[in-house]
């Protein structure tokens, strides 16, 4: 399938590039007509460093006191915290030291913060970071915990995102749907290409893919 893989620069800067292959895949709770490959942006700093600071535009007037990083952006939370403490006029996060957490993953795959990581969460303004949005699962299950331990939601972004808001938050990001032509998600027991008996071409979650 990698001979299908095509690259995608992003509007605002052509520096920041994914890559998306065509096909049939398999999530844990969708079926997806194409896999986004959003490696490069996690992985390579400087790329991760621009989408970061595109990502930071959105919220120069947000008053943001932890970043929650999930499905591997760790890297991005951290260049994101950078570009949105930079002093300016703009800025309300100017010369503020923000968090950056990952929760913890119990044996019940619920997310979860130790003790000495909760005041970072409890009553304070929380930016939720992903790598993608789509069905909305990973988000929601997020948002769940977010409002258990207390923290109060401020914004959502993404690096990919096929939805535009979730529970009435905007959903900022570097991609979009609309820059994959043709970009269809579905629950597994109406997939369009299950059902034209299409076989499946990869198992794919946060951390990649398995060729079937």
């Amino acid at each position: 399938m990698e001979n299908r893989t095509k690259e995608i620069k992003a509007k605002v800067d052509g520096k920041i590039k994914i890559k998306v292959v065509p096909g049939h895949f398999a999530t844990n709770h969708s079926h997806i007509n194409y896999y986004v490959d959003l490696t490069d942006v996690k992985v390579q700093h400087t790329m991760a460093k621009r989408a970061a600071a595109e990502l930071a535009r959105k919220y120069q007037t947000t008053s943001i006191d932890t970043i929650i990083c999930l499905e591997g952006t760790e890297m991005l939370g951290a260049f994101l915290a950078d570009e949105l403490s930079q002093p300016g006029h703009m800025s309300m996060n100017g010369s503020v030291s923000i968090n950056v957490l990952t929760p913890e993953l119990n044996s019940n795959n619920q997310m979860i913060f130790r003790d000495n990581t909760q005041k970072m969460i409890e009553g304070q303004s929380v930016l939720l970071l992903v790598a993608s949005a789509s069905t909305g699962k990973t988000v929601n299950r997020a948002l769940d915990c977010l409002q258990y331990y207390g923290g109060l939601l401020t914004g959502i972004c993404a690096v990919f995102s096929a939805a535009r808001e979730m529970n009435g938050v905007e959903i900022a990001s570097v991609f979009t749907e609309q820059d994959i032509s043709g970009y269809k998600t579905f629950v597994p027991a109406e997939c369009e290409m299950c059902k034209a008996k299409e076989r499946i071409d990869a198992i794919v979650n946060s951390f990649g893919y398995s060729k079937l």
